[in-house]
């Protein structure tokens, strides 16, 4: 995943993180308007908002998806969360998929409701999934039944935005 550096890590002395997936409606300023309150995660009726090491909120698709339903949004008193931030994340498999090694799965297939998942043959029974980031909504449904662990959630950057 890309590393980006927020002021908060640079005033904690982290010069680069990771970035991870925010709840839905965060933007640029997230991490300096957020309180760390947990209304958000209280809020979650998927229950999969949780807190990193800073004690910010943030989206933990493997355990459950993201329905989009705005309920942290609208418990965010700190206004953290703005329901017009666009989500900016979309699933992506890497080099460990069954599929790609001769094992047939597609499990994430099965459970994309968006239907943003489709498997190119290859040579020697093997199979790569192909996720349209036009129609992925990145709600992470994908994530939690993939067997082998390698689906995950990625942001998007001007390059790989959909048109």
């Amino acid at each position: 995943m890309p590393s980006s550096t927020s002021r908060r890590a640079v005033l904690r002395g982290r010069f680069t993180e990771r970035e991870v997936p925010r709840p839905p409606g965060s933007g640029a300023s997230f991490a300096e308007a957020c309180t760390g309150c947990g209304d958000c995660a209280r809020a979650c009726p998927e229950g999969i908002i949780r807190r990193d090491a800073d004690g910010l909120p943030v989206v933990d698709v493997r355990e459950g998806a993201c329905t989009f339903c705005g309920s942290c949004t609208r418990a965010c008193a700190a206004e953290a969360l703005q329901p017009a931030s666009p989500w900016m994340w979309r699933a992506e498999a890497g080099a460990g998929c069954l599929d790609m090694n001769g094992i047939q799965c597609r499990a994430c297939e099965d459970f994309c409701d968006s239907a943003s998942i489709r498997f190119r043959p290859l040579t020697g029974g093997r199979a790569q999934p192909v996720i349209d980031r036009d129609s992925c909504t990145g709600c992470g449904a994908c994530v939690a039944p993939c067997p082998a662990g390698t689906l995950h959630l990625t942001p998007l950057t001007p390059e790989t935005r959909p048109c």
